[in-house]
């Protein structure tokens, strides 16, 4: 087990997490840890099927996700205020988001992908291989992948889960029917998508018009990330042109070499660097090479969203994953999360060539309302086979957002979305609520419920100036 990563006993520490999530009156999610927590931190159940890690003030820990698991939710004291837990819910939330378990489940704290010896002569050696070669040797490289437990493939929701069991424990704990809180997407949208495009080579580069002029025969707007060194020019015209579209520019890491994360002196530099091309871009996004993260370096950034971060990493070099479907901020800086299989990974490490992968994972994105992301690149479609591909999950995406009413957003819009979201709050005026902050009109009204001990969303259809509450049963 490695050492805990935090231990706050402030009570409004640990519960500015659930209150963050849910945006609900702050009289609630009113928490406290039972006893002292551990000294140490290992994996443990909050339920029979929702894996943690963190310190636990009683019960048992395990240094790996595979052993049985000592369940938490047992010693839950839902008698009064605060609700009594044997656990701090925020610094187990945060160390999922920030893939602390990663690092302390490693000897000596080793981060897995960046900065080994094998990985440094592997992007050494990278240009000059075959394409084929390449993707033999990766497939080697996660040929156990499957085999991997937690984070759970092919989405792990294992924040979502969180957070309902601490909503329906505040729920029990009040005796309430219903709790009322600000809902996840604009206009009551039942979850969000976005796609972005990660450009790695001048065939990719050349053809991101041919690939807008695809996405736009189905009315998806994405983003396009540019390598703005070394790896092909970056004509102005071509930035130019994205946003002229009403398409997005990010900054796709300094280089693409795989080495941003591998010298704290050597980043600091190239963050100046990549803050510089950002400022030239005007880009306020960005995603490392790889998917390479570390984030308690990214105060070094001036971005205001970042996209590295994969919900499950079992197919990237860097494994984790911030097992979470929603955004969440980074100090300042919001991460918006990859929750579904890369292109290439889909067609060059699993040999899949269809959408059913990304369906499935959609659908279960979908049932926790979670933002659908997805990285495309130009590079990787534009073959017909891949295209085909791609083509038929445009048209599967055109039809969700027809159907089913998802929102579809480039990713500046989500993070201009989720930062008005965390400036509103719930007043209550008799027995209505009202939703005060930045573009309230376009935020509604919703109330978390039990129904057959499972927590539903049911969401107001009206204004939220106009939602009454339970027969007065919501808490004010």
């Amino acid at each position: 087990m490695g050492k805990a990563t935090i231990a706050p006993q402030d009570t409004g520490q640990m519960n500015q997490t659930f209150l963050d999530y849910f945006r609900c009156p702050e009289s609630l999610g009113d928490f406290a840890v039972g006893g002292e927590l551990s000294a140490d931190s290992g994996y443990f159940c909050f339920g029979e099927e929702t894996i943690c890690f963190g310190a636990l003030s009683q019960g048992s820990l395990n240094p790996q996700p595979t052993d049985a698991l000592y369940n938490a939710l047992v010693d839950a004291e839902c008698a009064g205020s605060p609700l009594r837990l044997p656990f701090d819910p925020s610094q187990v939330v945060e160390n999922l988001r920030h893939e602390r378990y990663v690092i302390d489940s490693q000897p000596g704290g080793r981060r897995t992908g960046t900065g080994t010896l094998l990985m440094n002569l592997y992007y050494w050696v990278r240009p000059l291989m075959p394409v084929a070669v390449r993707r033999h040797l990766q497939r080697i490289y996660l040929r156990n992948w499957n085999k991997t437990p937690f984070p759970r493939w092919p989405v792990d929701l294992t924040v979502e889960q969180i957070h309902e069991k601490l909503m329906a424990l505040v729920l029990k704990a009040n005796r309430l029917e219903r709790i009322p809180f600000i809902w996840f997407w604009p206009h009551g949208a039942p979850c969000c998508l976005t796609m972005t495009h990660d450009v790695e080579t001048s065939a990719g580069r050349d053809f991101c018009p041919a690939l807008m002029d695809l996405n736009d025969s189905f009315d998806i707007k994405s983003s396009f990330q540019i390598v703005p060194e070394k790896r092909y020019d970056v004509p102005a015209r071509l930035l130019e042109e994205i946003r002229k579209r009403g398409f997005e520019v990010n900054v796709h890491d300094l280089n693409h070499d795989g080495h941003l994360y591998s010298d704290r002196d050597e980043f600091a530099q190239r963050a100046h660097k990549i803050n510089q091309y950002a400022r030239d871009f005007g880009a306020q996004g960005f995603r490392a090479g790889v998917m390479y993260r570390r984030l308690e370096w990214y105060d070094a950034f001036e971005f205001s969203y970042d996209m590295s971060v994969p919900n499950v990493a079992h197919l990237d070099p860097q494994r984790g994953g911030c097992c979470t479907v929603m955004p969440y901020f980074v100090g300042q800086i919001l991460e918006l999360p990859l929750t579904t299989t890369q292109d290439y990974s889909l067609f060059h490490v699993l040999g899949d060539y269809s959408i059913e992968l990304w369906k499935e994972q959609i659908g279960l994105i979908r049932e926790k309302h979670g933002l659908i992301s997805f990285i495309v690149h130009p590079d990787y479609v534009i073959e017909s086979r891949a295209r085909a591909v791609y083509t038929s999950l445009l048209q599967h995406l055109a039809a969700l957002r027809t159907e089913a009413n998802v929102w579809a957003a480039l990713p500046g819009e989500v993070d201009t979305w989720w930062r008005q979201r965390a400036a509103m709050q719930l007043v209550k005026e008799g027995d209505r609520w009202r939703i005060e902050g930045p573009a309230k009109e376009r935020a509604c009204l919703a109330f978390a419920q039990l129904e057959d001990e499972q927590i539903v969303y049911r969401v107001e259809s009206g204004p939220a100036k106009q939602a009454t509450g339970a027969k007065g049963n919501e808490s004010g």
